[in-house]
């Protein structure tokens, strides 16, 4: 029963984030000026009148890049609290499993790295 409980007051707190949020929008909603003119409906460039359309079709390759890069950075952001929690895990005779575990971790890392240079994708031309 006291697990319940615990699952009650993450719900509530839910529950009141999200009314919170909502009323929040909808009397911001009401309560804004709505006076739409050519000028503000026009794309913003930096304050430089925009040029032709906006659809422009990039290469695929900057979608890869990115793609990679936040998949790496993501990854990366693991080695920080694993580090943090080193020094802890040591202490309770788990240091040599979670150094085993980052090695395989880096290890994925690294053939995923080299997967992708050697199928060409981190090259620009």
């Amino acid at each position: 029963m006291h697990v319940l409980q615990d699952y009650l007051f993450v719900a509530v707190f839910v529950v009141v984030g999200i009314l919170a949020v909502a009323v929040t929008l909808g009397i911001a909603w009401l309560l804004r000026p709505y006076k739409p003119t050519p000028l503000k409906l026009m794309t913003y460039e930096c304050s430089v009148p925009p040029k032709g359309t906006a659809w422009v079709q990039f290469r695929i390759i900057y979608y890869l890049f990115a793609i990679l890069f936040v998949i790496f950075d993501v990854e990366a952001i693991f080695l920080f609290p694993w580090g943090a929690a080193l020094k802890w895990l040591k202490e309770h005779g788990l240091g040599i499993l979670a150094f085993v575990d980052m090695l395989i971790f880096l290890a994925v890392l690294t053939f995923g790295w080299l997967y992708a240079w050697r199928k060409g994708i981190l090259r620009w031309t």
